[in-house]
């Protein structure tokens, strides 16, 4: 039997679901990376202008996980049109630009820019500080959240994925907010607020004090906030959050997720994108699925009894 790996987000076709998290993906990658057997390609997050990003130290490693304070360094716009644009167009794999700004015209302006010949959709990183909202994310509400995609969507004809932020209580409420002003998909999510100190010093072991937890400690958090994301959304669903292996990408997709972005388990090993890839393949042909997009909202959930309660019950 074979399998197909190809999913559909939004307009566009992807040869298979997997692909980077925006800033765990550089050139130097394709090396040792085939990019032309990932679903699709995604850029570092860039910004309109030149930014050097937050104090060091910017990472601390954890026993669950990474946390970072990079501060999305970026060499501006001009350097990713001039520079960066060529070496990604020598690839057939879709690009996915990511993009950042402190302010909603910011947004829409630089959207604007990068809808350009070689760009197969714009990521909306409004998981970025809002300079209008008193530094709170773009995300953080849906009534910011609605804004800054509407403007966004107002000012580019690609498919417009909104990236969402985990650090909020209503996540769902969001990513509706998100849907309604034009989203054609959702990336779910970023990294989690966290913070470290450093013992021998008593400092915060950050130059930025917090900064973003990823890897496998925040998959469950995640994985529940793509299943609540997937429920009230009728736009695909991209799952990005402690992913590092088939099984991994497997649960995402039961819970609703169309597609997955790899990470940190990237730096830690540096195909593990393309090992994802193969053993997602292994497991429909395991379980006898044969298109991977058979996965996608599968999970199987009883009925309960008191439905408004459900959520409350203990895993048995």
């Amino acid at each position: 039997m074979s399998v197909d790996l190809s999913v559909t987000v939004g307009t566009l076709r992807l040869r298979n679901p997997v692909m980077p998290a925006s800033g765990t993906f550089a050139e130097g990658l394709d090396n040792v990376v085939d990019f032309e057997k990932l679903g699709a390609l995604v850029t570092k997050t860039i910004t309109h202008e030149l930014r050097t990003g937050n104090p060091l130290p910017r990472v601390v490693e954890q026993p669950s996980g990474l946390i970072n304070s990079i501060g999305i360094p970026s060499k501006g716009l001009d350097h990713f049109v001039e520079h960066m644009l060529p070496l990604y167009a020598r690839y057939s794999t879709p690009l996915v630009v990511s993009i950042s700004a402190p302010t909603v015209e910011g947004f829409a302006n630089l959207a604007r820019a990068v809808s350009i010949p070689g760009v197969a959709a714009i990521e909306a990183n409004i998981s970025c500080p809002n300079i209008e909202e008193d530094g709170k994310a773009f995300a953080m509400t849906p009534e910011s959240t609605e804004r800054v995609t509407s403007a966004l969507r107002s000012s580019t004809g690609l498919p417009l994925w909104v990236k969402l932020t985990p650090n909020t209580g209503d996540i769902a409420a969001v990513a509706r907010s998100a849907e309604r002003a034009g989203a054609n998909a959702l990336v779910v999510a970023n990294t989690i607020l966290a913070m470290a100190i450093d013992l021998k010093t008593f400092r915060p072991s950050l130059g930025n004090i917090l900064g973003g937890l990823s890897g496998p400690a925040v998959k469950p958090i995640i994985l529940r906030q793509v299943y609540q994301c997937a429920k009230v959304v009728a736009i695909p669903v991209i799952g990005c959050g402690g992913i590092a292996t088939a099984k991994d990408a497997a649960e995402f997709m039961l819970a609703g997720a169309t597609a997955v972005q790899v990470g940190t388990a990237t730096f830690i090993q540096p195909d593990a994108m393309v090992r994802i890839i193969d053993g997602i393949k292994q497991f429909c042909l395991h379980r006898d699925i044969p298109r991977a997009s058979d996965l996608v909202g599968g999970l199987v959930v009883e009925e309960s009894d008191e439905p408004d309660m459900a959520w409350m019950e203990p895993a048995q």
